[in-house]
């Protein structure tokens, strides 16, 4: 009986100064937000599929002539990588909640990436204050879920369980409507290294930052959209 392949463990790591390492043929494809009449962030759209070899280097710099993946240019443009996020905190040390009659509602700002999804209908925080109703408990959830990063996290005040999507492994680049490209969208619990070789906690939504300008490196801090940056070459 021949012997079966082991199956290499999926993660990324995070090089110094340099590109993000994607191990374990994590998929990539590009995800789209789609807003409503009022420009508020409404849906997701995906939009192409990447073909990935089983290990990759995705740009940290935001200069790669080859997005989204590396070619190297960190090094020319002297790319300042150093990681600010502290590989010790929890999610859950940052938090605040809002309570409902039905919902709560877990806020890390720190770690929000400018998705704008909680912001219809009076914002998330609104809804989950009038979760009694279910249209408005149906959307603070919605609102939630779709939040990339998982600065928001909504829970069920009965049973304090989270409400999250499952997803498996897998990694989205981010496209606003305007012309604007966001994060790398990191799904299902993937294992992300730090260049020192220490783990962030495990998170079912992430995100991590491919401008180069995030303050929270290497998540995301919404900087893209402040320096209007654009990823239009999918090789």
């Amino acid at each position: 009986m021949a012997k079966e392949s082991k199956k290499l463990e999926q993660k990324i790591k995070i090089t110094k100064n340099g590109p993000y390492l994607v191990c374990g043929k994590i998929p990539i494809l590009t995800e789209q937000i789609i807003t409503d009449n009022n420009d508020d962030s409404k849906k997701w759209k995906k939009t192409e599929k990447i073909n990935v070899p089983e290990n990759y280097a995705l740009c940290r710099c935001g200069h790669s002539k080859n997005k989204p993946f590396c070619d190297g240019t960190h090094i020319k443009v002297k790319f300042n990588g150093t990681e600010t996020a502290d590989v010790d905190k929890k999610y859950t040390d940052n938090i605040e909640e809002t309570e409902g009659p039905e919902l709560i509602l877990q806020d890390n700002e720190k770690l929000c990436s400018g998705a704008g999804f909680c912001h219809r209908k009076g914002g998330t925080w609104d809804l989950t204050e009038k979760s009694d109703d279910k249209d408005c408990k149906r959307l603070a959830i919605e609102q939630a879920c779709n939040c990339p990063s998982g600065r928001l996290v909504a829970f069920d005040k009965k049973i304090k369980i989270p409400m999250e999507n499952i997803f498996k492994p897998s990694i989205s680049l981010i496209e606003h409507q305007d012309s604007i490209s966001g994060p790398l969208w990191v799904k299902g619990n993937i294992t992300i290294e730090s260049c020192e070789g220490r783990e962030y906690e495990k998170r079912n939504r992430v995100t991590l930052c491919r401008c180069g300008k995030s303050s929270n490196k290497p998540f995301c801090d919404g900087m893209h959209i402040d320096i209007k940056f654009s990823d239009k070459k999918i090789a």
